[in-house]
């Protein structure tokens, strides 16, 4: 296939699907994924699609806004979230975090409580816990932007632990998709915390609803607890309620 037609075809594929793997693209157009990716390289310096790890995106929505911008949007909304998130945590227990900004908030909410052990790929979350809590820290690549160590040795380094709680934050959140992100790894890395927690609780700002990010993360099906800070649109409040899922609302101070 010719590199022109291969463009016309990934921007079709984008454009139905809001995003693209390139091991899916390599296998719907028969070709390499080495082939793929200069493709995406070269349309992503064109503005026609946005690369990120592991595929691409349409140039917009399904765009993820740097660490330190999300930290500033819905901040109040993220307040609340992390407010309520912590009342669920007693002294002592054994937690697990991702890399987020409302987890983070989660773990600034948490800072005050005595004798938590903490398990984290994230620098923000162990500076933030690491005064009163023993801390874990998984390594791995440093991510920079994040301030996270992702990669199979993080992942491996988590599957050694078993904890009572896991807070994860979310790319997008959708009844048909689950819970999405933006990032290859950062998904792997949720799914290991996952696998090492008893129970697995969601922070996420209403802003996440009906969205799909490029990679899934997992289903519906795996978390325990959805804390937002609006009501769940109809389909995919109904996909909780059927998942046994329980949605906190918090209260957003004005």
């Amino acid at each position: 296939m010719h590199r022109t037609a291969r463009h016309s075809a990934i921007l079709t594929e984008i454009t139905n699907t809001g995003s693209c793997s390139v091991a899916d693209l390599a296998r719907r157009l028969d070709v390499s994924g080495e082939t793929i990716r200069r493709d995406i390289k070269r349309m992503a310096s064109q503005g026609l699609l946005r690369k990120v790890h592991g595929g691409a995106t349409l140039p917009g929505p399904l765009h993820e806004a740097s660490f330190e911008q999300r930290m500033t949007e819905n901040a109040a909304a993220k307040e609340a979230i992390a407010r309520a998130a912590a009342a669920h945590i007693a002294d002592g227990e054994t937690l697990s975090f991702d890399t987020g900004t409302t987890t983070a908030r989660v773990a600034r909410a948490l800072a005050g409580r005595r004798d938590l052990t903490v398990v984290t790929n994230s620098l923000d979350i162990a500076r933030a816990m690491a005064g009163t809590s023993r801390v874990f820290m998984a390594g791995g690549e440093l991510h920079a932007e994040l301030g996270a160590g992702l990669g199979p040795a993080a992942v491996e380094f988590v599957s050694q632990f078993r904890v009572r709680t896991a807070f994860l934050s979310a790319g997008a959140i959708d009844a048909e998709d689950g819970l999405t992100d933006f990032d290859m790894a950062e998904a792997r890395f949720s799914r290991a915390l996952i696998e090492a927690a008893e129970r697995v609780i969601v922070v996420a700002d209403h802003s996440k609803f009906g969205k799909r990010a490029l990679v899934r993360a997992c289903e519906i099906e795996a978390i325990d607890m959805l804390i937002t800070d609006a009501p769940p649109p109809p389909a995919l409040a109904e996909k909780l309620d059927d998942a046994g899922v329980v949605v906190e609302v918090a209260s957003v101070k004005p």
